[in-house]
């Protein structure tokens, strides 16, 4: 808050009291006139007064919001937003909005019985004296809104490039009472800024605990992560730095199977603004269909960002069927030197009748291959040597066996468990949230997919012991997507897991797809062997 706003506060909303509709500005007659309440323009018009907002500084966005509210609580957000410390706030018209979004926010969770996040910490505020040193140091500027504090982007007098992929880091466990005063200085020891942002939670006040910081350069960001994580910050409070990779990619499930990637692109671009790429993948047992799910791909972060708030309102149907969107999750890639050593194969889009030995025959053209997976639609070739491997996968890709052209790349190692168990628990709580916001979605999932999870139905009930995620791992898991078209090796399995009446169709797991993303780089897709000693 900033110094001197609670006497100030109280003094505007005496005079306001005591003088009525006397002494109003120019602008007064134009809030009549828009249409609000007459003590909500007052209110309005004592902070025209302040000189903290110009009438000119909101925009028609605000101005409805603001009519369409109740009068009580237009009033309590006008007086927090006067309370607000409003100093590096450049639209505060949009400032002003996310105050009402939050004033609704808390007003919904309170009739509904649900406590508000309290504050576990005193908020203080960033250090103001040391904002403004590192602001006239720097020449940065900082931009304040009620979600974000963004500090730089781009350096004053930039004639560089935009820093791309690779020169941002990913800035977590960050204590909630800190702010960028402490924060820059820390940072600017491995290098150039070119901005920071420190997400903020408008309903505490507090920072959420994570942060970007995107570099002029790679090396930079590469020192940002080899100096700072795991760097105690505070006494027994240690950040966690890791380089950041924009999320371009959605998952989308329950769509018709019927549908092709030509058609999907084109019934998703209607609805969204920025999409360059569908992927699909077709059914083992008929490669016209798809499986019920698909990944969408967008131009840039914020395009997928606003695509998912877009499709993932409950509000949106395609071809008459309620959608399931989420974050595809990204799977983290090998560095070159792990994979100068891959000499095994990963062989997708097969058909049924493409066996093991009719594989080895095909690749043994190439070089000695030690023994070959084939799961489904997919396999593992495993070679002898490296060369080989890289020359087969250049002469076998896209080539038709059987009814279908192979798709043919290196196979990525196998990746951490203990990462796949948090992607996984990841999921879980974004599913479990689109659940309690989604409750009519039951019951309405395209009759196409018997599989899908009924998502206004619990997978854990409050207070009842936590279902296991998983079970050991299946031997045809593959990171990058998952099994999706058949049962489990052991229906037992699924009973542990997931209790009869969680899973649609009285407990079948069927075609279940869960957001995993398969991973492009340069036109190829790393895929993990399932077999632990593959290399």
């Amino acid at each position: 808050m900033a110094e001197g706003n609670g006497e100030l506060v109280e003094d505007i909303n005496q005079k306001s009291e005591d003088r009525g509709d006397g002494e109003r500005t120019e602008d007064y007659p134009k809030l009549l006139e828009y249409g609000l309440d007459k003590k909500v323009a007052g209110k309005l018009d004592d902070i025209y007064k302040t000189g903290k907002l110009a009438h000119v500084e909101l925009d028609e966005r605000a101005l409805d919001a603001l009519k369409e509210f109740p009068v009580d609580g237009a009033l309590n957000v006008l007086s927090q937003f006067l309370e607000s410390n409003l100093e590096h706030v450049s639209n505060k018209s949009a400032y002003l909005c996310g105050v009402m979004k939050t004033y609704r926010q808390k007003s919904r969770a309170s009739q509904q019985g649900v406590p508000t996040p309290a504050t576990t910490v005193q908020v203080k505020g960033p250090d103001e004296e040391k904002i403004k040193k590192i602001l006239e140091r720097t020449g940065y500027t900082l931009d304040v809104t009620t979600g974000q504090r963004k500090y730089g982007g781009p350096p004053p007098n930039w004639d560089g490039p935009v820093p791309g992929n690779g020169c941002e880091v990913f800035c977590g466990k960050i204590p909630k009472d800190m702010f960028e005063d402490e924060l820059i200085p820390l940072f600017e020891n491995c290098g150039t800024i070119w901005d920071l942002r420190l997400m903020m939670d408008p309903m505490t006040g507090t920072n959420r605990g994570y942060a970007f910081v995107t570099f002029t350069t790679r090396e930079a960001a590469s020192n940002a992560v080899k100096q700072l994580d795991n760097h105690e910050i505070k006494p027994g409070k240690c950040l966690k730095i890791n380089i950041s990779v924009p999320n371009l990619r959605l998952f989308v499930g329950n769509i018709p199977k019927s549908k092709g990637k030509e058609e999907i692109l084109e019934e998703f671009g209607k609805l969204t603004a920025g999409l360059i790429e569908v992927i699909i993948y077709s059914s083992p047992d008929d490669k016209k269909k798809n499986r019920g799910f698909c990944f969408l791909e967008y131009e840039s972060h914020k395009a997928a960002s606003l695509a998912k708030r877009r499709l993932g309102t409950g509000r949106t149907k395609v071809w008459g069927c309620d959608i399931i969107v989420d974050w595809a999750d990204p799977q983290e890639e090998p560095d070159e030197q792990t994979m100068s050593k891959v000499k095994v194969l990963y062989v997708r889009n097969l058909t049924q009748d493409v066996t093991e030995d009719k594989l080895k025959e095909q690749f043994e053209q190439y070089g000695k291959v030690e023994r070959v997976k084939k799961i489904k639609d997919y396999a593992f070739v495993h070679f002898e040597d490296r060369d080989s491997a890289v020359v087969a996968m250049r002469a076998l890709n896209g080539k038709e066996v059987g009814a279908s052209n192979m798709e043919v790349s290196l196979a990525k190692p196998p990746s951490d468990k203990k990462k796949k168990e948090e992607i996984l628990r990841a999921r879980e709580r974004r599913m479990m949230q689109m659940m309690q916001g989604r409750p009519g979605l039951v019951g309405n999932l395209s009759p196409t997919h018997p599989g899908m999870i009924p998502l206004g139905t619990p997978m854990r009930l409050p207070g009842a012991p936590r279902i296991p995620l998983r079970t050991p791992m299946p031997r045809d898991y593959v990171v990058g997507k998952r099994k999706f078209d058949g049962g489990h090796q052991n229906p037992a399995d699924i009973k542990r897991r997931y209790p009869g009446g969680l899973i649609g169709n009285g407990g079948s797991w069927g075609s279940l797809p869960l957001p995993q993303q398969p991973l492009g780089t340069n036109g190829e897709q790393w895929y993990t062997d399932t077999f632990s000693t593959w290399s």
